[in-house]
């Protein structure tokens, strides 16, 4: 299994307690397939750049959660068939030391040129 990075923007008309009702359900169908979640963050009420349907704000949801890969497909499925989910996108977590990039290997100093008597 994999550690995967979801962030959804839901409806702005819901509340709190839909809000934490949804990303319950989330949990309870990662959990139903083996998966569990890591992490999970709600970023609350946020003006969006542009419009997504007839909605100028949107409710963000971060979720960080262990998972295989057929998972994906189902959670991307119930996204697109949900009316509460404006946007999602699922990215794949890499380590951190993945990412850190190796010193380069100091090159020896170049021969210095006789001094010029």
């Amino acid at each position: 299994m994999q550690i995967y990075e979801t962030v959804l923007i839901l409806k702005p008309v819901m509340s709190d307690p839909e809000v934490a009702a949804f990303v319950e359900k989330t949990k309870q169908a990662i959990a139903a397939d083996g998966g569990e979640m890591v992490n999970h963050e709600v970023w609350g009420r946020r003006k969006l750049t542009h419009f997504i349907g007839k909605a100028r704000e949107g409710v963000y949801v971060y979720m960080k959660y262990r998972a295989a890969p057929a998972l994906l497909r189902k959670l991307a499925h119930a996204y697109s068939v949900s009316d509460d989910v404006l946007r999602d996108m699922t990215v794949l977590a890499r380590d951190r030391k993945m990412r850190e990039k190796k010193p380069k290997k100091a090159k020896p100093a170049a021969p210095v040129a006789a001094a010029q008597a």
